[in-house]
């Protein structure tokens, strides 16, 4: 839906609207709390709510990074988008646990509000048009999404990179089981958790950045496979591994691969789809990779029961690798692709 309303709508104007809502729904927590009215079920449905409209105005904010970047910085707009994401992912937990901790509930929740208003105002001002070609086209809902999943079914490159993402994904969402690694494989504690999610976060960071080099490698499709390949491998080794600081290292690898695999794909999307089909295009890329997340935390912790954490990341490298291997010899698209 996200996506079709990106193709449809002003971006700009749908990107406002979605953002708005962090705004408004934290003034709420913040008033409740103030009155010492705030109840459980309120995060709860405050959490599902910006959830919805984050998920609604994603195709939007990733469809006009093209209507604002000259094509031949596109590359590096996705990239900086999405390290400004992965360090956003680092610091934002960080900054409201000193928050919380230094200055109470209401005064942090009150800052969020406030730092939340920039995010629904400033998309307005961009100067650029917001409304993607073809937007005058009034067909429903529904056969605007057909037409957006025909197109990837289509496109030479985009079906398999997305079932790529998804088939190693569901098989290796390692992050989840991180404490439960850190006890068993390391016999280690909170302490160790830490080092291990920094080490992810910190490689996923350098993994978005060396993109940039790659810029001109034109086979787009191989360097997804070369990055899916090698974080499969890693998380192979990874299972075998017993010591804490090798592991650290084995977690940067795995956060690069991973990074360079997912921005590239991004990228992709972005550098080969038409204006007008590119929200849709997005919103497929982003409920694949959401899907993928969520089947695979369902995946590896019952997997991590059954056959323990190490055993776990080894079979699912193991079936990474096979994954890979396959779409790279089933799709032609994926060795042929080469971007002018």
């Amino acid at each position: 839906v996200g996506g079709a309303l990106a193709d449809q709508l002003d971006r700009k104007k749908l990107i406002a609207f979605t953002q708005s809502f962090s705004f408004v729904f934290l003034v709420i927590l913040t008033l409740l709390m103030a009155t010492g009215n705030l109840k459980p079920w309120h995060i709860y449905a405050v959490t599902a709510i910006l959830g919805i409209s984050s998920v609604l105005g994603q195709p939007a904010r990733s469809a006009i990074t093209a209507n604002i970047v000259p094509r031949t910085h596109l590359l590096h707009a996705v990239t900086a988008n999405t390290a400004t994401f992965q360090v956003g992912a680092i610091l934002a937990p960080l900054a409201f646990a000193v928050a919380f901790t230094r200055f109470g509930a209401t005064t942090t929740f009150a800052i969020a509000a406030v730092s939340a208003l920039p995010a629904a105002v400033l998309p307005l001002f961009i100067r650029t048009s917001g409304v993607a070609e073809d937007s005058a086209n009034q067909a429903p809902m529904l056969r605007r999404m057909w037409e957006g999943f025909l197109f990837v079914k289509a496109h030479p490159i985009l079906p398999g990179l997305y079932l790529m993402d998804v088939g190693v994904t569901i098989v290796s969402y390692y992050r989840i089981i991180l404490p439960l690694i850190a006890d068993k494989l390391f016999k280690a504690g909170a302490g160790a958790v830490g080092v291990l999610n920094a080490a992810s976060s910190f490689g996923g960071v350098a993994g978005t950045f060396a993109v940039l080099f790659l810029a001109n490698y034109r086979a787009k499709g191989m360097l997804v496979v070369y990055a899916t390949l090698a974080y499969s491998l890693l998380l192979i080794v990874f299972g075998f591994n017993t010591s804490l600081w090798v592991a650290t290292v084995i977690l940067i690898g795995l956060g690069a691969s991973d990074a360079i695999g997912m921005t590239t794909r991004q990228t992709t999307v972005q550098l080969t789809t038409p204006d007008n089909m590119r929200g849709r295009a997005v919103s497929f890329h982003s409920v694949s990779a959401m899907s993928a997340n969520n089947l695979g935390t369902f995946e590896v912790g019952f997997m991590s029961e059954q056959i323990g954490a190490g055993n776990t990341l080894i079979l699912g490298g193991v079936v990474g690798v096979v994954v890979v291997l396959l779409i790279w010899w089933l799709l032609k698209g994926i060795r042929e692709y080469r971007y002018p």
